[in-house]
């Protein structure tokens, strides 16, 4: 009942915006009675909370795969896989990115100290520099991972929902890439 309910609000979300979604509207595309959609979800900012955090686990278990499918031997081969994934993941509905991104900056929405997947994101990128650590410059890797994990999140929504004209995605994606590793200082 739950992913139906989420998948109904993603669906008028990103088909009318913010100010245009509404608990009635998501519970006749759900087809659930609007009682339903209140039992799981109280208002329409919780919708958009667990819309954000259904995001950040897709996000976590990209990186989680990425990372779990055995020893890439460079650091820039692991930051590859994660940017070709993540865009892989963002492209598949970027209507709703764009509303979620564009619409709703300044919307309270959970922050990563908040979501449990913004944080196991954040704990499998430190563990990927850790693994480099005498490969790359900064040396406070807490820090560093923040600043990779908001370099990728920042990056990778304007690669998908503003990307510069006259550029493929595999240019954009190496693009991406070569920022980090600039970052990084990667030796």
């Amino acid at each position: 009942m739950v992913d139906t309910i989420l998948e109904a609000a993603a669906g008028v979300l990103a088909e009318r915006g913010y100010a245009g979604t509404s608990t009635n509207l998501v519970a006749e595309r759900a087809g659930v009675s609007v009682g339903s959609v209140y039992q799981y979800f109280p208002n329409k900012d919780s919708l958009v909370h667990a819309l954000h955090e259904r995001h950040a686990g897709q996000m976590f278990q990209v990186i989680e795969a990425v990372l779990g499918t055995g020893p890439r031997v460079t650091l820039r081969g692991h930051i590859e896989a994660i940017v070709r994934a993540l865009m892989a993941a963002h492209l598949v509905e970027p209507r709703l990115h764009r509303v979620l991104e564009q619409e709703l900056p300044f919307f309270d929405v959970p922050k990563a100290d908040d979501s449990p997947s913004d944080k196991g994101i954040l704990v499998r990128i430190r563990q990927l520099l850790e693994l480099h650590q005498a490969e790359i410059v900064p040396q406070d890797v807490q820090l560093t991972a923040w600043v990779i994990q908001r370099i990728l999140e920042s990056m990778v929504h304007a690669a998908v929902l503003e990307p510069p004209p006259g550029f493929s995605m595999p240019v954009i994606e190496r693009a991406i890439v070569d920022a980090v590793m600039g970052y990084l200082g990667a030796r």
